[in-house]
Parts: structure tokens; C-alpha cells; sequence
């Protein structure tokens, strides 16, 4: 290879990476897919947490953190990189985790163990900052003399003389450095940020220049940059590029803490309510090379950089970031790409979670994206999102982590969904919002260039930003089975089957289980229900049953915890949903586990109404033959009910939900015994029961519903939410127009009628001190005001008559169950204005 000037693009031709539950680039794009994520308890050979967790009411040394991503089962083989005992004890883990992924990295890339590279000009370019915990925990060894100067004193103090205190700090010494290695050659090296690379250089016997580059949490992306320069410019013909970090100690914990920068709870990216980020740590390197040179040595490129740019905030702050900076380096890095930031279709952002930090991102590229845009044909809200919500905030190590997953997006033309944003920040949900988040992976856009971005930021206000760009000549049609399989793979909880012979194995069962749930990640709950499910299903596990529903570990332990304690003390069939624990064993009680049955409840029209199938569609994708049908698209809210969806829109929608839970339930083969519908859910019932099917009973909610909607005069109803009993109500409805609507509980009854009626009602329930909330509806369901829905109705079920029931259904309009001779015509139209008798 010969040095060469004026070559366009930066080749990626080979990655590698060491991440918390990704040990490749390969398992962390699965990652992505599946919304997986690695946040668990800080271990306490990391940290006590304990030691520093919120102590007392403004501690200045304690830390707000629930959770962190952390390294779990990497081991670093020192005999294959022939390197001594002594000096491995003495140097810094970051240094060998570096040099163990930049190995993996260059042989991904066609030179393994360096061999065939041009060695004298290839060279290393390594992110990090503050080296890492280990070297700055081993500095506690030589602050012996300070430890022991304060608590000589203080000993003496206590009445203790001086014999004794001699003696008593002697003893104490030696167990004291005991865990910190002694100080040798190799010591000050080892506990160097910016010897990390020369490691690497001087392993493989590279001459090109090694060296580390320390901008914060840009810095991996940094040294990318700075590797495109050096290789455009010709100083170099190969770089290693990456950044490492392993950080995870009271230093820097504490001092997010106190900046407000960790999240209180969970980490949301780019949503209404980022608060903060949970840590991580981890490693990852790309090898690049110039794109002409690539391509005439036959390597395999995944993706070439075409443009890089950076810049700082200047006076705009050291800690705050500042749109105006960071728009300074998204143009810089369009002027060199030559094309401009409307053809990108995804952004991997800094995304810290942080309120301050994703309001100033978000900002920055939504300007310059529109400035873009204006220059140009409109373009389509382009995809962003952040790997930070998969694998926490690895610092130094960042940038290049978003880098991998955007070579990767290009490389397999897929835009990735985004974790942790559950409702997307003002800047996206806005009209004319210019980016966008994606809750499920979609094919890339045909017609749109291969053309991703990544951005890094950090402490100091230094801005960095890289544009890249897909080789593929042919472009994908439709996603493949696995990756369908992995982004309809993730779910909000997870399941944990328990058996055994009996209750005594089943408690046992449940205390080892949440010995290791209290240490598991998220990802690795999800790979333990998976396990616990084949183990109960591969064959016959004992009449001891039982099930934890988690959506954290800690969730899981506490309720597994709670089962091992309930079998303790002699349970033998409970259910609490409370908690999500459900505890039942075959044979107990006098009738056994036939004893217990399971019941339907379809919920009526307060029930969320997600248009396009929510969760469950983007779970199952054969649920799309259940939502289809119904032709749901998102629509305006009620305008006599603000916050309400139309009517017309929610009782097809709630219908398909129905029918969607329906189909689950019986592709789970779970069977009922009886179904009770509240409200528009009594149709539901009827169509589980067999009087309509799925098709008459879709057209049946969208007719009643539309019916209801083109009522005249519609908004002029209300209802409300009365915490008291029928009786009490029907004192305080008396004389104002309004009446039941539905008697939901002993202390729970909902009144109906005209706006005024119901004003008048719940002033009267206030004046006895009872709890009054107005509902958001759009109609005064229930009431008189909707019997001008019943023709329109009534002609639906002409030509969709009901057959007779085939199971048994408990009528929240008789407050009964139905009789095989039951007239559900007359049911279904006298259920408009009846009340429900739940």
C-alpha cells in the first residue's frame, strides 16, 4: 500500500466490540432489534452500593443510581498475549480490554494477529479518559501514611495508648493493602490513559503513531475522526480507531450524581420524560482504510465515513450543551460529505436521557435538517435514536458503539427501533416534527440514499459528528424471518414458569431463582423465562405450580421471594396480581385445581385505544389479519372531550383488541368458563360465546359506534366517576336530570346525562365530601341522550342477526347470566340506555 492524497471516502473494513451483553458487533445489532437491555444492579464486587446510596438528606458523597450496564463474563486471556502475571496484576483492566477488541477488530478486518498489514503506517487511535476504577482504587494503597496519620489520633483519643495504637495500625496495614497490588516497573505505565494504545502498537509492532485522545464522552468518535483525517492526508494507510471505558466507581458516580445527570429510575431516550442516564462500560474499534485502497486489496467494507466534522461551544458552557455548537459541526461534516443532511434517513444521537441534553440535540438536528430541507425537495422525517437506552452511557466508549450500530443499519439496510422512548420528546411528536423514533426496525426507505449519521458530545462542549454511507448495489425488498422474529420479540414483562414435585421443592425453587434474578440485567430476566419455560413445558415437572410476572429483576426477586414465602407458611392456591405472583397446586383443597376456572372480562370504552394494535400487534405479526379489518388510522381527539378519542374510532378499536386477546389466549390454549363484557365489551362476550363472528361483531361496534359519534348535539352530555354506593348516588342524581350509568363497584358508581345535569350532580357529591371526577367522553353513554343510536344499530344486527349462545355469558345489562332463549337483539339495543350492572 502507498500513502495517497484526495481519496473521497474512509472505508470501515473490519469492527469488533466488547459491550454489556454483546461480546460482538453481531450480538449487539440483535440487541438493537429486540430492544434488549443490559441494566442490572451494580454488582458489589464493582461497588456497595450500599456504602453510597442516598446516606442521609444532602450527603455531599452519596449517589441516586438504580441501576448501571456492566461487563459480565469477559476474561482476558493473558497467556495468548503473552503477558506476565505480575504486569497484568500492576496495569489497569481498560488496557487489556483494548488490546483484546482491537485484536478481534483487526482480524474482522483480514489481518489477523496484524499479519499483512503495512505496519509501518498503520496506527492507533484509542478514546478514553481517566484511564479506569482499578488504577485509581490501587491509589488507595499509597495513601496509607494519610490514613494512618488520621486515625493514630483519633485512636488516641479514645483512651487508647500508644503501645497499643502502634500495635492495633501494624495489623491493620497489611490487611489493608492486601487487596491492591504492590508497586512495581510496571505500575505508573499500567495506570496510564495514554499508554493504552502504544499497548496495542507495541503487541502487534505497529509504527504508524499510537496515542489517546480525550474529549469526554465524544472521544471514541473523536479518534475516528482524527483517523480519517490522518488517512485522508496520507499520514497513515490503516488506522485502529475506538475508544475503551471502565468507569464505574464513586469518583465519577458520585459526581454524575451530583450534577443530576443519572436517572432517577428508568433511562428514556429522546422521550417527554428523559431524566437522566444509567451508566455503562465496554470497548469497541473499527478498522478503517482509504476507500480506493479498500477496494483494490478485495476488502470487505461494510460502510465508508464521507464526511466528519467537529467543533466546541466556546463560551456556551463546560457541562451544557449548546444547539448553536453542535449544528457548527453537523455543517462542517455535510461540507465535506458533499451532499446535504436531508438525504440521511437515520441519526444515531448522543442521547444521554438527560432533560437538557436531549432538548439541545433534538434541537440542533431538527434546524439543521430543516435548513436542509429548505435548500432542497421536502424530505421525509428522517429516524433517530440512540444505543445508550440498550447498553447505559459508556462514555469515552460511546461514540463508536454508535457507530457500529449505524454501519451495521446501512449495512444491512434496516432503520433499527429505538429503546427507552415510550412518548417521544416535543421535538418529534410536534406538527411538522422533522425526525422521528421507531418502536419497531423498519426495511430502509426506498429511494433513500444508504446514508446514516452518528453524533458524540461531551464535558468542555466538544461537538463531533460523522456522516456514512451503504455499499450495497441491491436493495432489500422485505426483512428476514430472524430479524422479524427479533424486533417483534420484545414485551413490557416477562413470565417466569416455576414447577416441582411439591411445595417444599417449589419453595426451594423459588429462593435459589431469586438469589439469581437480584443479579441478572433485563435481557438476561427475558433469557431466564425463556429457560424456566422449556424446563415446564420439556415434560412432567410435578403438580407444583407457579408464576412471577416481572418487568425488572428486582420485580422478580421480590416476587419470587414472596412465593417462597407463602409456600412457607402453608399456602397452596393463591393469585396476587398485585405483585404478579400466582401460586396453585394440583390436588389441594377439596375439589383440586378443577376447582378453579378461569373467567373473560372485555372492557368497554374507557379502555386505551391504540390504533394501530399496540404492543400486541408489534409482538405478533398475525394479529395484523385481527386489526385490519378494522381500518383504524390515527384521528383527532373528541372535540367535545379533549384527550378522548373519537368514538366512532374507539369502539372498533377496543373491539380488535378483544379479538386480539382472544386469539392469544386461545394460541396459548387457555380455555374459559364464562365471559362477562362491561358495556361495548358484552359484544365481545357474545362473539366468544358463538352469536357473532369476528367479522358481524367488528361491524356491530364500528355501526354502534358510529351511530353514538353522529348523534346531534353529542357533546352536550357528560359523565362522572361518584366514590360512593348506588343508593347514596341515586339520593344525589335525584331532581337533576341525570341518571346510572353504571354501578362498577360496593363504592364505585358512574352517572350519566346532560353537561348541566351532571355538573349539578357532582357539586352535590362534593358538598358530602365524596369523591366527584368528571370522565373524559365524548357522549353521555348510557343515558337517554344516546337512544338515537338504536336504529342504526338495530339495522346492523338486521343483517348480522345473532345465533344462539354456545357458552355461557354473565350480562352486565341483566346483571345475570343469559338463558339460552335470551332475545340478544333486544339485548344489545336496550343496552344503550341501560346501565351496567357490573
Amino acid at each position: 500500500m502507498s500513502v495517497r492524497d484526495g481519496i473521497a471516502g474512509i472505508a470501515i473494513i473490519g469492527m469488533a466490540c466488547r459491550y454489556p451483553d454483546a461480546a460482538s458487533p453481531a450480538e449487539l445489532w440483535e440487541n438493537v432489534l429486540a430492544r434488549r437491555r443490559a441494566f442490572r444492579r451494580v454488582p458489589p464486587e464493582r461497588l456497595r452500593l450500599e456504602d453510597y446510596l442516598d446516606r442521609y438528606p444532602g450527603d455531599p458523597d452519596s449517589l441516586h443510581l438504580a441501576e448501571a450496564a456492566v461487563l459480565d463474563g469477559w476474561d482476558f486471556d493473558r497467556v495468548r498475549f503473552r503477558v506476565a502475571g505480575p504486569t497484568f496484576r500492576a496495569t489497569d483492566l481498560v488496557h487489556w480490554l483494548a488490546l483484546d477488541v482491537a485484536a478481534q477488530a483487526l482480524a474482522d478486518a483480514g489481518f489477523p494477529d496484524a499479519e499483512g498489514l503495512p505496519r509501518d503506517t498503520t496506527g492507533v487511535l484509542l478514546g478514553n479518559t481517566l484511564t479506569g476504577e482499578f488504577s485509581r482504587s490501587h491509589l488507595m494503597r499509597l495513601r496509607w501514611p494519610y490514613v494512618r496519620r488520621t486515625l493514630a489520633p483519633s485512636l488516641a483519643a479514645e483512651g487508647w495508648d500508644e503501645a497499643r495504637v502502634e500495635d492495633f495500625l501494624a495489623r491493620l496495614e497489611p490487611a489493608y493493602k492486601a487487596p491492591f497490588p504492590e508497586p512495581m516497573e510496571e505500575s505508573l505505565a499500567g495506570g496510564l490513559s495514554n499508554t493504552i494504545a502504544g499497548r496495542i502498537c507495541n503487541h502487534f509492532d505497529l509504527h504508524g503513531g499510537g496515542y489517546t485522545l480525550d474529549g469526554a464522552c465524544a472521544s471514541s468518535l473523536l479518534a475516528v475522526a482524527n483517523a480519517c483525517s490522518a488517512l485522508t492526508a496520507g499520514d497513515l494507510d490503516v488506522a485502529l480507531a475506538g475508544g475503551v471505558d471502565l468507569s464505574l466507581d464513586p469518583f465519577e458516580l458520585v459526581g454524575f450524581s451530583r450534577a443530576g445527570a443519572l436517572a432517577p429510575d428508568e433511562m428514556r431516550v429522546f422521550d417527554a420524560r428523559s431524566a437522566g442516564f444509567l451508566p455503562g462500560e465496554g470497548c469497541g474499534f473499527v478498522v478503517l482504510m482509504r476507500e480506493s485502497d479498500a477496494a483494490r486489496l478485495g476488502c470487505r467494507t461494510v460502510a465508508v465515513i464521507r464526511g466528519w466534522g467537529v467543533s466546541s461551544d466556546g463560551a456556551g458552557g463546560i457541562s451544557r450543551p449548546e444547539p448553536l455548537g453542535q449544528q457548527m459541526a453537523l455543517r462542517r461534516a455535510y461540507r465535506r460529505a458533499g451532499f446535504g443532511m436531508d438525504t440521511v434517513a437515520y441519526f444515531e444521537g448522543h442521547g444521554t436521557g438527560t432533560t437538557v441534553g436531549d432538548a439541545a440535540e433534538l434541537a440542533a438536528l431538527s434546524a439543521a435538517r430543516r435548513e436542509a430541507s429548505s435548500q432542497s425537495s421536502p424530505a421525509l422525517p428522517a429516524v433517530v435514536g440512540a444505543l445508550k437506552a440498550n447498553i447505559g452511557h459508556t462514555k469515552a466508549a460511546a461514540g463508536v458503539a454508535g457507530l457500529i450500530k449505524a454501519a451495521l443499519a446501512v449495512h444491512h439496510q434496516m432503520l433499527p427501533p429505538n429503546t427507552g422512548c415510550e412518548e417521544p420528546h416535543a421535538e418529534l411528536a410536534a406538527p411538522g416534527a422533522v425526525l422521528r423514533v421507531l418502536d419497531r426496525g423498519e426495511p430502509w426507505p426506498a429511494g433513500q440514499p444508504l446514508r446514516a449519521a452518528v453524533s458524540a458530545m461531551g464535558f468542555g462542549g466538544i461537538n463531533s459528528h460523522l456522516v456514512i454511507e451503504g455499499t450495497a448495489e441491491v436493495r432489500r425488498r422485505a426483512l428476514g424471518h430472524k430479524e422479524r422474529e427479533l424486533l417483534a420479540s420484545w414485551q413490557d414483562a416477562e413470565l417466569l414458569l416455576l414447577a416441582a414435585p411439591d411445595a417444599a421443592a417449589l419453595a426451594a425453587q423459588a429462593e435459589r431463582l431469586a438469589a439469581v434474578a437480584a443479579r441478572v440485567s433485563r435481557a438476561e430476566l427475558a433469557d431466564l423465562a425463556a429457560e424456566l419455560r422449556r424446563r415446564t413445558t420439556a415434560g412432567s415437572n410435578g403438580p407444583a405450580r407457579a408464576a412471577v410476572v416481572a418487568s425488572k429483576p428486582a420485580e422478580a426477586a421480590e416476587g419470587l421471594r414472596r412465593l417462597a414465602g407463602w409456600l412457607r407458611e402453608g399456602e397452596t392456591a393463591r393469585i396476587d396480581p398485585r405483585h404478579g405472583v400466582f401460586l396453585g397446586l394440583l390436588g389441594a383443597g377439596p375439589r383440586g385445581r378443577r376447582g378453579h376456572r378461569i373467567g373473560l372480562l372485555f372492557l368497554g370504552q374507557g379502555a386505551p385505544s391504540h390504533l394501530d394494535g399496540g404492543l400486541l400487534r408489534r409482538r405478533f405479526e398475525e394479529l395484523a389479519a385481527v386489526y385490519g379489518p378494522a381500518g383504524l388510522a390515527p384521528q383527532a381527539a373528541a372535540p367535545e372531550a379533549p384527550g378522548a378519542i373519537d368514538t366512532a374510532v374507539a369502539q372498533p378499536a377496543i373491539l380488535s383488541h378483544s379479538l386480539a386477546g382472544l386469539w392469544l389466549l386461545d394460541r396459548l390454549g387457555l380455555r374459559a368458563a364464562v365471559a362477562v363484557g362491561h358495556s361495548l365489551g358484552e359484544i365481545a362476550a357474545l362473539h366468544w360465546a358463538g352469536a357473532f363472528d369476528a367479522e358481524a361483531a367488528l361491524r356491530l361496534a364500528t355501526a354502534r359506534g358510529r351511530a353514538m359519534a353522529d348523534l346531534p348535539g353529542g357533546g352536550s352530555g357528560a359523565m362522572a366517576s361518584l366514590g360512593a354506593d348506588a343508593a347514596t348516588v341515586a339520593e344525589i342524581v335525584a331532581g337533576t336530570g341525570a341518571v346510572v350509568a353504571a354501578y362498577n363497584g360496593p363504592r364505585r358508581t358512574v352517572i350519566s346525562g346532560p353537561a348541566a345535569a351532571v355538573a349539578a350532580a357532582l357539586e352535590r357529591a362534593r358538598d358530602r365530601g365524596l369523591a366527584a371526577t368528571r370522565l373524559r367522553v365524548s357522549h353521555a353513554f348510557h343515558s337517554p341522550l344516546v337512544a338515537g343510536a338504536a336504529p342504526r344499530l338495530a339495522a346492523e344486527l338486521e343483517t348480522h342477526p345473532p345465533r344462539p349462545l354456545a357458552r355461557p355469558v354473565a350480562s352486565t345489562v341483566t346483571g345475570g347470566l343469559l338463558d339460552a332463549g335470551t332475545d340478544l337483539r333486544e339485548l344489545l339495543l336496550s343496552q344503550l340506555t341501560s346501565p351496567v350492572r357490573f
